[in-house]
């Protein structure tokens, strides 16, 4: 046990698949939770089959699954159920993202499970949560980002709504689900060791995050349309092309900040403007501001616009892709990128561990593991011999 992560000591079990559920896993993994995954014998979680393969098995799963054991374990059958009730009665977390009804219907409903350990803290990650008419419903990371308002606003005003660029509402959910569950970790220490569900659905995930559009439309009948790059209400924040058909993002939208933006760029007419002066006045004349300051980048080529803006202190910065990240300074400094190593050897670069704590970091220990390849020794921790080990895989319970 390592002592020196703050999650050191707690065991998770994880019943996820794919994305939400694994991700939480993950976050408690990196920071010294012991993570049991459990996969079917079959194949596994499908996202060693996702995106990019290296060998036959996804990058992503590498990443993903860091940090974790593989237990294969057949829910169909009643010894796999068997051993998944001794683990999960030693267990401190229980992360699923099943739809739900699916544990209630193997017999782990969270009556039997809190009769077998009142103290377990039991995340439960689906589309519409465990209660209400959809719960039924299969829901995925792009219904949930569709529902919870994100997809809507997302886009050009004159095309249709786009999706970003990865599973962001799945990824949203996982980070509600590790916070309940820490939440919940902290009432368990202080109410007798009891502990309880903690229900995220991926659409509630994604609408806690969209800012004042439930005020705004209560209040004022407003409803948040497709901007493309702007934000409206918070002037001037955009992307805008240089003259080498590079971008940049520029977030000149602080009083002071427009201030220095302005004089920065020869325009110290409007660094001085009163109507100016503040957020609201800047908004009423965005049209003006926008077009002047894409006529200023159109006129200069990437670099000189990203030095004058970093000595005017105005925020900015050019779009990253993955090329630019790994010779980025910034990110080498903060160690964003950890070496490992996958199974034939090749050295390959994962992403670093978020959050940064100053004395007790987070760590990548392995990487993502080859399905039930701590089987046979987590078995043997709840007492199961080589030989009966044996008979469980014979007849397919493992």
């Amino acid at each position: 046990m390592d002592t020196a992560k703050p999650l050191a000591g707690l065991k998770v079990i994880e019943l996820g698949t794919l994305i939400a559920g694994p991700f939480a896993a993950r976050i408690c993994a990196e920071f010294g939770a012991e993570v049991i995954k459990v996969e079917s014998p079959n194949g596994g979680d499908p996202l060693r089959k996702w995106r990019k393969l290296y060998e036959g098995t996804s990058l992503w799963w590498f990443v993903q699954a860091r940090n974790k054991q593989s237990l294969t374990l057949n829910l169909k059958d009643a010894d796999g159920i068997a051993i998944l009730k001794k683990l999960i009665s030693e267990a401190d977390i229980l992360i699923e993202n099943f739809r739900p009804g699916t544990l209630e219907k193997l017999g782990l409903d969270w009556d039997t499970l809190h009769t077998l350990n009142p103290a377990l803290v039991m995340v439960r990650l689906s589309g519409f949560g465990q209660t209400g008419p959809l719960m039924d419903q299969p829901g995925f990371g792009a219904v949930g980002e569709s529902m919870g308002g994100l997809r809507y606003i997302t886009g050009f005003e004159d095309r249709p709504p786009v999706r970003t660029g990865i599973s962001i509402g799945d990824s949203i959910a996982a980070l509600w689900g590790v916070i309940g569950a820490l939440m919940a970790l902290r009432h368990r220490e202080v109410n007798q060791g009891k502990g309880q569900i903690v229900d995220v659905a991926l659409y509630e995930a994604v609408f806690a995050m969209m800012e004042s559009m439930v005020p705004e439309f209560d209040v004022m009948g407003f409803v948040r349309e497709r901007t493309g790059n702007i934000m409206p209400g918070i002037t001037p924040s955009s992307i805008h092309t240089c003259s080498d058909g590079k971008a940049v993002q520029i977030g000149a939208n602080g009083d002071a900040i427009f201030q220095r933006f302005m004089r920065a760029i020869g325009r110290e007419d409007l660094a001085d403007d009163p109507a100016l002066a503040d957020n609201a006045g800047r908004d009423t004349r965005r049209d003006e501001l926008y077009a002047l300051i894409d006529r200023w980048a159109a006129s200069h080529p990437q670099d000189e616009v990203l030095k004058v803006l970093e000595r005017a202190e105005v925020p900015a910065s050019k779009i990253y892709s993955a090329a630019d990240m790994f010779t980025d300074p910034q990110y080498l400094a903060r160690e964003m990128f950890l070496n490992a190593t996958l199974p034939d050897g090749k050295s390959f670069k994962m992403p670093g561990i978020v959050p940064k704590l100053s004395d007790t970091p987070g760590s990548a220990e392995w990487t993502g593991p080859a399905l039930g390849e701590h089987t046979d020794a987590i078995l043997g921790t709840l007492g199961y011999s080589e030989q009966q080990i044996a008979e469980l895989r014979a007849r397919g319970a493992i």
